[in-house]
């Protein structure tokens, strides 16, 4: 029952990964009830929720802490919600037709957590028995020691738990955690609830060389599909940073894509993500309009799962604290992309998204083109990343074809378009 069996269906998934207190002004799980309708409406099948549990108070960061400095992993954190509305909040969502994943976080506890005060042995501590944190800037949290057989128990009958209500968890930090436990949970889980989606926040290789050479336990990605469905894309994060910022040739930056469809197994799915809460807004670092809509096209065209942190659909700049209280302000918004979010998602849903052979090509003046191939339909995505403009050879035979985003009508004249600055999906027959 291990990830080998990972259900490719899942590069369709669209996930909406919400703060809950600062989501709304109340903070609440009842306050974005109403919301459901409109997240519903970008297409989303799961909403993910950073973590609901109560905070630590000891050492805590900001006024009123970090969701992932958790305090008890089996209570809901009382100013989110009662279990009873947390089990109603549930209920709802699923009424609307999407599923909930859970943020879990299972590399470290706050450090006044119930079990720190009742298993202090299950914590990592230095020779003179104090507490002890790979990460030196985590100083909010304690490390668990999953050399304890116990402990993994404990955690894995948590999940149990919530695999009865909820469909899938989002798993912090997974790498740091053992891949042997994660192996284990999934599978205990599974007899509960079979069905349930696995998300790591995977790692980029710096920092697993880091930890690596510490001496620390950490799972590559490809370890990491042996128990997870999906994993991050930071592993191209670097590259792909470098490349905005002008430090790295597109060409390169497209190698790296490109290399992930071979090292990984053949379902593998990348959670392909502008942002999330951890990382500037998308719109912070493409602060022209035109390139956010063609790398929001592109991003969502890519081959895997797609992530929007809430906000993004509205083109929002400020990336919301994790220790205050920052409210998005919804009245605000700087962009509308939510119909193109939609569009997109719709297009994913295509057996030649999920199944077909895909190929990403870098070509002149910054452009990309995605082609997905099954029989012989070919669907050509293209996108000018930079706000160039150019004349693009294609693998079609002359023709008019409708850009599948905005409907508008594309020419092709001996195997060459002319792409002006808007991203264009068309779909024929291939010529060869």
């Amino acid at each position: 029952m291990m990830a080998n069996q990972t259900d490719v269906k899942l590069r369709k998934a669209q996930i909406y990964s919400i703060f809950v207190r600062n989501y709304t002004k109340k903070g609440t799980l009842k306050a974005i009830e109403p919301d459901l309708d409109r997240i519903k409406s970008l297409g989303t099948d799961y909403i993910w929720l950073l973590p609901i549990f109560p905070i630590g108070k000891k050492d805590r960061k900001g006024k009123l802490g970090s969701p992932y400095s958790v305090k008890d992993y089996r209570a809901i954190d009382p100013k989110i919600a009662s279990w009873q509305e947390f089990l109603e909040f549930v209920k709802e969502v699923h009424e609307h037709g999407m599923k909930v994943m859970l943020d879990i976080v299972y590399n470290h506890t706050s450090r006044d957590s119930v079990l720190l005060q009742v298993h202090p042995e299950w914590f990592l501590h230095d020779r003179n028995g104090k507490l002890f944190n790979k990460n030196a800037d985590w100083t909010d949290v304690a490390e668990l020691d999953y050399s304890h057989k116990a402990l993994w128990n404990y955690q894995i009958e948590t999940l149990k738990r919530y695999a009865k209500i909820v469909d899938g968890f989002r798993c912090d930090v997974a790498p740091q955690v053992p891949i042997e436990f994660w192996k284990e949970a999934r599978k205990e889980v599974a007899k509960v609830n079979p069905k349930t989606v696995w998300l790591a926040e995977s790692t980029g290789k710096d920092y697993i060389k880091s930890l690596g050479e510490r001496g620390y336990h950490v799972s590559s990605d490809s370890e990491l599909y042996s128990a997870f469905d999906m994993t991050y894309d930071y592993d191209i994060d670097p590259i792909w940073r470098s490349y905005v910022k002008g430090d790295t040739p597109l060409k390169k930056y497209i190698e790296a894509l490109n290399t992930q469809g071979v090292i990984y197994p053949a379902n593998y799915i990348k959670m392909r993500a502008l942002e999330n809460h951890d990382q500037p807004r998308a719109h912070e670092m493409f602060i022209n309009e035109n390139d956010l809509y063609n790398w929001t096209a592109f991003s969502e065209f890519q081959k895997g799962s797609t992530l929007v942190y809430a906000g993004q659909e509205v083109g929002f700049k400020h990336t919301p604290s994790l220790f205050d209280k920052d409210t998005l302000d919804w009245s605000a918004p700087k962009m509308d992309l939510s119909a193109l979010i939609l569009k997109m998602h719709q297009l994913s849903q295509s057996d030649i998204q999920v199944t077909g052979t895909y190929k990403i090509t870098a070509l002149e003046n910054d452009i990309v083109e995605a082609t997905y191939r099954l029989g012989d339909i070919i669907r050509i995505g293209l996108f000018s990343l930079k706000g160039m403009s150019g004349e693009v050879p294609v693998a079609l035979p002359s023709d008019n074809y409708t850009n599948m985003i905005n409907n508008s009508l594309i020419p092709v004249k001996d195997g060459i378009l002319t792409i002006d600055y808007d991203p264009i999906i068309i779909q024929g027959k291939t010529n060869r």
